[in-house]
């Protein structure tokens, strides 16, 4: 996979290309990264790239020329091209694992007050990572780009990901590693038993527990087996 990110601030994405996994599946060749200031684009002798917007308002709007000009110097026949967005589409697992799929990616970050509408003229989504709004899309695109690399076959351990929150609609179970007892809080026996059965029932509870009481809108669309509802039943009757 490729990923070009068009940003006012390339600087501030060191230490997200070069720190853990992101870094390793770089190296890996597993995904490959550019960044591209979309100053070095504008027109403008003064190297502006926002304006006071039309009609009147607070703040300064970032203009198309300088992004559109830079945005097609990065584009092919197999790009996607994302705008970073408080009014896009929501990121969630599903999001994250479709945008996975592509070849090539490339994200637009916005700063300022916002774009000049006509910049969404070429774009194929808008994306946000939440409803609230940060000085620029530059976090929000690290966000988006961890969500998808992390995905990638060879990034992390298949096994890893497919017991993630929301991998399999439900939050994850809870986990735990050493001391056994720890201020008076011990692991729970079943996990010391090697009894994989056990384990493995014991671990689809607690995952349907934490689901039901911290985000139980999950519970509306997901498609129960006759187990999970046994247990279910015995979760909504002790809470």
């Amino acid at each position: 996979m490729k990923i070009d990110i068009l940003t006012l601030f390339p600087e501030m994405f060191t230490g997200f290309l070069n720190t853990s996994i992101i870094k390793r599946a770089i190296d890996k060749s597993l995904v490959e990264i550019n960044l591209h200031n979309f100053r070095e684009f504008t027109l403008d002798k003064h190297k502006h790239v926002d304006d006071y917007p039309y009609g009147g308002g607070q703040g300064m709007v970032l203009m198309c020329q300088p992004i559109v000009d830079c945005l097609k110097t990065t584009v092919d026949d197999d790009s996607f091209v994302i705008l970073m967005s408080p009014q896009g589409t929501t990121l969630n697992h599903g999001v994250a694992q479709k945008l996975s799929t592509f070849k090539h990616l490339v994200i637009i970050c916005g700063h300022y007050e916002g774009f000049d509408e006509r910049v969404r003229d070429y774009v194929d989504l808008e994306l946000s990572i939440g409803d609230y709004v940060l000085t620029g899309g530059e976090l929000s695109s690290m966000v988006v780009s961890d969500a998808i690399i992390r995905l990638l076959d060879g990034a992390i351990r298949q096994e890893s990901h497919d017991d993630d929150s929301f991998a399999a609609g439900l939050l994850e179970y809870p986990q735990y590693t050493r001391p056994f007892s720890y201020d008076g809080n011990d692991v729970p026996e079943v996990l010391l038993s090697g009894h994989h059965e056990n384990i493995r029932k014991w671990r689809k509870y607690q995952s349907l527990k934490k689901t039901y009481i911290k985000r139980p809108d999950l519970l509306e669309n997901y498609e129960f087996n006759e187990e999970e509802l046994k247990m279910l039943a015995e979760i909504e009757e002790k809470h």
